[in-house]
């Protein structure tokens, strides 16, 4: 584990956009539990993937539609949470960084590490964008 010292600047960069910090399991799951969509994020301290992830997710929460909430979990520092967060990604290896969309606690969506460290601040916004609209879009009646 890193002090904490060092990840406050990278935890208040998804804070300062919206999303709230897990750091307990019942947080997780107290989130998870809310009806609508919820992003979850595993950030971390990566540089070269995380460094990328919080830009791309703070672009995104400009986008008109977002998710009905927004939780984000430390890997490597909120141990239990991050593992219980994982634990909603249906089966899929633990990557961190991670963002996950979740309806009424199911798994939609999910950008894994590999697609993070492989684009662009901007690209990872816009396909957020573009997941925030196929998942997070209220239904006009």
């Amino acid at each position: 584990m890193y002090p904490e010292i060092m990840v406050i600047p990278m935890r208040e960069e998804l804070t300062r956009a919206g999303v709230s910090e897990a750091r307990t399991v019942a947080e997780v799951d107290a989130a998870v539990a809310q009806s609508g969509t919820t992003m979850l994020i595993v950030n971390s301290i990566c540089g070269c993937a995380a460094g990328k992830m919080r830009p791309g997710v703070r672009l995104a929460m400009q986008h008109t539609t977002k998710p009905d909430h927004a939780i984000t979990v430390f890997a490597g520092q909120d141990r239990e949470a991050t593992e219980k967060a994982r634990g909603y990604f249906g089966g899929h290896p633990p990557t961190s960084p991670a963002i996950a969309i979740l309806r009424d606690g199911k798994l939609v969506y999910l950008m894994q590490r590999s697609a993070i460290e492989t684009s662009t601040a901007p690209a990872i916004a816009q396909e957020l964008a573009r997941a925030f609209d196929a998942y997070c879009a209220t239904a006009s009646v």
